[in-house]
C-alpha cells in the first residue's frame, strides 16, 4: 500500500453521513467516496440523496454510495434511520452527524417553536441516532483501527455570537460539549469521537450570505485568513480523521474556520 494511502485511505469502510444532499455534507460524502468508501447519504428528501449518490458514483471514484430519506428531528425519525442502516450494513466504521437546521429572529421576536426544532435536530437527533447505532460502530472498531464518530459543530459553537442564531449558537456549544463527553466514553470501545467547527462554505444554509461570488468574497474578507472555506478543506479534514492519521484523535474540536476561533477585537497595550 501506498504511503498515503496506508494515513489517509477510507477504502472497505461503510459510513454514514446525515444532510449529505448539500452543503458540508455533501462536501464530506464526496471525499469518503474518493477515498474508496462505502457512504450512505441520508436526509430529509430522499429524492435528493438518490441523485446525490448517483451523481457521486458517476465520478468512477473508488467507493459508493447509495441515498435515501431519513429525519433526525423526530424520536420515530431516528428509530427509521437507525432501522434502515442496520438493515444495509452489520459494520459501521464512520458515523458522519452532519445534519443541522438553523433560525434566525430578533431576540424580542424569537419564536419558542424556533429553538425547540433547531435543539430537536442538531442535539437531540445527534444524541439518539449515536446511541443506536452503537452495535455498528462496536463491530466495526479495533485497538489499530478504531470506528469513528464526527460531529458538526461549528465556529458559533466557540465564541459568544449569535446573529440572531440563538438557538443555533446553544445547539452547537452542546454539540462541542457533547463530542468531548463522547469521546470519553467511547475510547474504552475504540470508538473515536471529534467534531468539526467550521467557519463560513457555501451551502444552503448560509446561501443568504455566500451565494454569489461577491458575497462570499465579502464574508471571506472578515475571516483571519481571507477567504472562506472551500470543499479540500472539509474533504482533506474528513480524511484525516477517517484515516489511519486520525486512529490516535479523539475528543477534538477542529476549527475548519480560517482563525475565527482566535480571532477578537480585544487590545491591551498595542493601538
Amino acid at each position: 500500500m501506498a504511503y498515503l494511502d496506508e494515513l489517509f485511505s477510507v477504502a472497505g469502510k461503510t459510513a454514514l453521513v446525515t444532510g449529505a444532499a448539500t452543503g458540508i455534507g455533501r462536501m464530506i460524502a464526496t471525499a469518503l467516496v474518493q477515498g474508496g468508501a462505502r457512504v450512505l447519504i441520508a436526509s430529509r428528501k430522499a429524492a435528493d440523496c438518490e441523485k446525490v449518490a448517483a451523481e457521486l458514483n458517476a465520478m468512477g471514484a473508488p467507493g459508493s454510495a447509495e441515498g435515501f430519506g431519513a429525519d433526525v428531528s423526530t424520536e420515530q425519525g431516528v428509530d427509521a434511520l437507525a432501522a434502515e442502516v442496520k438493515a444495509r450494513t452489520d459494520k459501521l466504521h464512520i458515523l458522519v452527524n452532519n445534519a443541522g437546521v438553523s433560525w434566525g429572529a430578533p431576540l424580542e421576536a424569537f419564536p419558542y417553536s424556533g429553538w425547540a426544532k433547531v435543539l430537536n435536530v442538531n442535539v437531540t437527533g445527534l444524541f439518539h441516532l449515536t446511541r443506536q447505532l452503537l452495535p455498528l460502530l462496536d463491530a466495526a472498531a479495533s485497538d489499530e483501527d478504531p470506528a469513528r464518530v464526527i460531529n458538526l459543530g461549528s465556529v458559533m459553537g466557540t465564541q459568544p455570537l449569535a446573529d440572531d442564531a440563538y438557538s443555533y449558537t446553544a445547539s452547537k456549544a452542546a454539540v462541542h460539549h457533547l463530542t468531548k463527553t463522547l469521546a470519553n466514553e467511547f475510547a474504552s470501545r475504540r470508538i473515536t469521537v471529534n467534531a468539526f467547527a467550521p467557519g463560513p462554505f457555501q451551502s444552503r444554509m448560509t446561501a443568504f450570505a455566500t451565494a454569489s461570488d461577491d458575497q462570499a468574497k465579502t464574508v471571506g474578507s472578515r475571516v483571519p485568513l481571507g477567504r472562506i472555506g472551500a470543499p479540500s478543506d472539509i474533504a482533506a479534514a474528513t480524511l484525516f480523521l477517517c484515516g489511519r492519521g486520525g486512529s490516535y484523535v479523539t475528543g477534538a474540536i477542529l476549527p475548519l474556520d480560517g482563525g475565527q476561533s482566535v480571532q477578537h477585537g480585544m487590545t491591551l497595550f498595542k493601538e
